[in-house]
């Protein structure tokens, strides 16, 4: 279980230094909120992903 835990917050750290980077890198407020929404799904996905 500690396993499990440890490897869903590297994902979610990984999760959200690659969407601040997309986020900078690309302009537009629509874009960005795309962005941001992917970033929220990947993370939920995992979470439920390592729970089950």
């Amino acid at each position: 279980m500690m396993d499990n835990n440890l490897l869903y917050y590297i994902f979610v750290l990984l999760i959200i230094v690659l969407a601040i980077v997309v986020i900078k890198k690309v302009a537009g407020c629509m874009i960005k909120a795309i962005a941001l929404i992917i970033a929220i799904a990947l993370i939920l996905l995992i979470y439920f992903a390592c729970l089950q």
